[in-house]
């Protein structure tokens, strides 16, 4: 058993401006996201500009946000919206989506292959690459602000927080959908694939990775389990997800078409 060690979620202040850790993680997954994306480009026979990858991250960028915190309010606080309608704007309370990130990065990065005229295909392929040590990163910010804790346990590993010895999930899920996350796709994206195979496989691994956690974790106190003592708002939102990224692949390995991420 671990003792939970209590960190401030501010990492330090400016004046009255206060700099928590969960937005320094953003700033890591965005600059990581970057770094990566530059240096696939810079790779033989990628038919990526450094400038290119600069667009693509501002259009992600703009998809985890605005997607990210819609997708929390309409998910997870459909109730405090209807009753306060500016809450949505309130992003200093907290409260970001996955789900709600990833609608937003497909809508967002769609109407960047619209603009660029490449394959909407190819487009989400390469980004499908560089998110996996953001991910991990935010989770770890969850960690830090002692939140989306999981159920109690009698395991070695377990921490003690508020008296009661719990599964730390969000280090599960850095852990799995992150870091794992990352340096699978990081690697079997190293060589050209079939187009819409890197994308499925990373809407398979995380799916796989988020829902076996959320038998772990405990659900949004204010939601509850939606069915027994188990089905939480993750399986129903996350199941999609799996499903998808296993239709991608089989569809990816039976069509075989080239990708447009390298040049002939």
């Amino acid at each position: 058993m671990i003792s939970y060690p209590s960190f401030d979620p501010v990492a330090f202040s400016l004046g009255s401006l206060q700099v928590r850790w969960y937005g320094i993680t953003y700033l890591i997954a965005f600059a990581v996201a970057w770094w990566l994306g530059r240096r696939r480009a810079a790779c033989p026979g990628s038919s990526w500009s450094k400038l290119d990858v600069d667009d693509l991250l501002f259009f992600g960028m703009l998809g985890v946000i605005f997607g990210g915190r819609i997708g929390y309010v309409f998910f997870y606080a459909l109730d405090i919206w209807l009753q306060d309608p500016i809450y949505v704007f309130r992003v200093w309370e907290g409260g970001m989506s996955f789900h709600g990130g990833l609608i937003g990065v497909l809508v967002s990065l769609g109407l960047f292959a619209w603009r660029r005229k490449r394959h909407y295909g190819d487009i989400l392929d390469f980004a499908s690459a560089l998110p996996g040590v953001g991910i991990g990163a935010v989770r770890i910010a969850n960690f830090i602000n002692s939140e989306l804790w999981g159920r109690p346990t009698d395991v070695s590993w377990g921490v003690m927080v508020d008296g009661i010895v719990r599964h730390p999930t969000q280090l599960y899920e850095a852990l799995l959908e992150g870091f794992l996350l990352s340096l699978v796709l990081w690697t079997y994206t190293a060589k050209a694939r079939w187009r819409w195979a890197p994308a499925g496989l990373f809407l398979a691994i995380y799916g796989w990775a988020r829902i076996n956690i959320e038998f772990w974790r405990l659900p949004d106190a204010h939601i509850g389990y939606l069915a027994g003592n188990w089905l939480t708002m993750g399986h129903i939102l996350t199941a999609p997800v799996l499903l998808v990224g296993l239709v991608l692949l089989g569809y990816s390995y039976r069509l075989r078409a080239p990708s447009g991420n390298y040049s002939n």
